[in-house]
């Protein structure tokens, strides 16, 4: 595993080979840090004391983090399904340690990634784990900063990764962000900010760009509510550590698009 490709310390993305820029920083969905563009490496963050960090989240979903955080602060998941366990989202950091812990969980099957922002190490985590696949939609192919054969690169609406498991192109905050929708159990919806897990945990949010404050527009939303509205989930797991909703999942995001909406003068 090479550990000195660079990783952006504003968003935590790695490149494949030394640059100047980060271009998912340059978007105004994003931002370069106020001291200048940055980077750091894999072996960098070590050397910071920054290590692994896993702990259960819910039922049969595994947060997988770093401590102390890195980036944006993200936390992945871990879906844990009879046909195999599925990573979502990402993290920048990875070492042995972290590898070994994953593997005694069942190791994984699959990846997918909301957006861009969530892209950190991506492809060293696919290697380290046999090259899995990692689902990507095909709307934010520009953004994949380290290409490799195992981006799949998915269009459409809607696309299943498992039984149980169909990734969905909600189009907030990037036109390719998508959310994972698990039928186990009472039913999970897996969405980092794209559909955002708001301080009080029974509502959620939309936004075209969280640290720069823009919204999303309206008739985004709207399509997104109208592709979810078919799916049952009591939960909601947002991108950060216990941002949950953890009941009425997808009442909340329905009642959360309305007032969404309503403030936005479109009803």
């Amino acid at each position: 595993m090479p550990s000195d490709l660079p990783i952006c310390r504003t968003c935590g993305v790695q490149y494949g080979e030394p640059r100047t820029d980060c271009p998912i920083c340059d978007d105004e969905r994003q931002y370069v840090g106020w001291d200048g563009q940055q980077w750091t490496t894999l072996a960098g963050l070590a050397d910071e004391g920054h290590r692994g960090r896993v702990a259960e989240e819910g039922p049969g979903v595994v947060g997988i983090g770093t401590a102390p955080p890195t980036a944006i602060g993200q936390r992945a998941l871990l879906v844990r399904t009879p046909a195999g366990n599925v990573m979502w989202d990402m993290v920048s950091y990875l070492d042995d340690q972290l590898i070994a812990e994953v593997r005694e969980l069942g190791g994984l099957t699959a990846i997918a990634i909301s957006h861009p922002h969530f892209y950190g190490s991506m492809i060293e985590w696919s290697r380290a784990f046999g090259d899995v696949p990692i689902y990507i939609h095909a709307a934010d192919r520009q953004w994949v900063a380290r290409p490799d054969d195992a981006v799949v690169l998915w269009e459409g609406d809607t696309h299943q990764i498992a039984d149980d498991l169909t990734l969905i192109n909600a189009g907030v905050h990037f036109a390719g962000g998508q959310v994972l929708h698990w039928a186990g159990g009472d039913g999970a919806l897996l969405s980092g900010d794209i559909v955002q897990v708001v301080q009080d945990r029974r509502w959620v949010s939309f936004m075209y760009s969280y640290p720069n404050y823009i919204p999303e527009r309206p008739h985004t939303v709207r399509r997104a509510l109208s592709l979810l509205e078919p799916y049952a989930f009591d939960r909601v797991y947002g991108g950060w550590w216990n941002r949950v909703v953890h009941t009425d999942g997808a009442a909340a995001v329905r009642r959360s698009a309305e007032r969404y909406l309503r403030f936005a003068g479109e009803r």
